[in-house]
């Protein structure tokens, strides 16, 4: 049994968080995660309060399991939000898209474990001067906004830069994902890409198929020019998306204005032509439908064959 510093702060049975994805983390996946040993992510994404509140109602209604919020900094309701999570005591706040300092002491004093999502050794440094619990290092090879740097050259170095436990996220999709992240010093990991084909993830077939006919070349990441890079999996629109990035004639404005709404079409509507279908570099390492709790038992089980045998390696 795999047992870090995240299992006693949480009081969870593996080290393991499902992310907190736009349109898809919603009260149903997150109870499942949490009810098969990890801990389960509601996004609250751009929605407003009562639509987290409803979230959160769902989980509680399906699990008695620690589960937690993914907050996006850049929301407009971001304050609503960040109010929501502190009167409704959710055992986790993770964050992503800005600066959680503001925040982390009210939600520290509701007795919510803090987890911001960093891309860089001087936002894990300002947060964990800032009071968090715990930092989630995310690596380019994940999907969805992305930072610059990958998993396995990020990991070790927040882990040096910080005396808080270190989640792993970006590129891991299974039991060598986990290995490898603990050896680079992290105490847990994120996964994304593989809940994506849970079976109580509700997201649409079209998507969850295009997840598992996936290879390593599938997706693509766009919209550096805007400073908030993003990645997808290869289609119409991304490609297009691509195209306009590099056109200078289409300003900065119009190239903001051609995302709005794509995901929701994606995940919604399984709309191949016009929908964004967020997915990690590992979409090509997920072959097969589970359910969350086979997903996360299987990771583990993996996991711990490796590390077990890790040692044929030292003479």
């Amino acid at each position: 049994m795999i047992s870090t510093k995240i299992n006693d702060l949480l009081g969870i049975e593996y080290p393991i968080f499902q992310g907190g994805m736009a349109w898809i983390s919603d009260g149903r996946l997150a109870a499942a995660v949490s009810n098969g040993g990890g801990l389960g992510i509601i996004s609250a994404m751009n929605a407003d309060e009562q639509y987290l509140r409803d979230q959160i109602l769902i989980a509680r209604e399906l699990t008695s399991k620690p589960f937690g919020v993914n907050i996006m900094l850049l929301s407009p309701f971001v304050e609503q939000v960040a109010e929501v999570v502190a009167d409704e005591k959710v055992a986790v706040v993770t964050t992503g898209a800005g600066n959680p300092s503001k925040y982390i002491s009210r939600w520290r004093d509701a007795g919510i474990a803090v987890m911001p999502l960093v891309a860089s050794v001087a936002m894990a440094k300002l947060v964990t001067r800032a009071g968090a619990n715990a930092v989630v290092a995310e690596g380019s090879e994940a999907g969805g906004h992305i930072g610059e740097t990958t998993t396995m050259a990020l990991v070790p170095q927040v882990c040096d830069a910080t005396d808080l436990p270190v989640i792993a996220a970006g590129g891991i999709a299974d039991g060598r994902g986990v290995a490898a992240a603990l050896m680079l010093g992290a105490e847990g990991v994120q996964l994304g890409t593989r809940f994506l084909v849970a079976d109580e993830c509700s997201i649409h077939s079209n998507y969850k198929e295009k997840v598992l006919k996936a290879t390593d070349i599938s997706t693509i990441a766009t919209g550096k020019r805007l400073g908030h890079p993003v990645r997808g999996l290869k289609n119409p629109f991304l490609r297009a998306y691509q195209k306009a990035e590099y056109d200078c004639s289409v300003s900065d404005a119009e190239l903001e204005s051609l995302g709005v709404g794509s995901v929701r079409l994606a995940v919604v509507d399984g709309d191949n032509e016009k929908g964004s279908f967020l997915a990690g570099q590992i979409a090509g390492l997920v072959k097969k439908k589970q359910s969350s709790a086979e997903i996360i038992k299987e990771i583990f089980m993996e996991a711990e064959e490796i590390l077990r045998s890790a040692s044929k390696w030292v003479r």
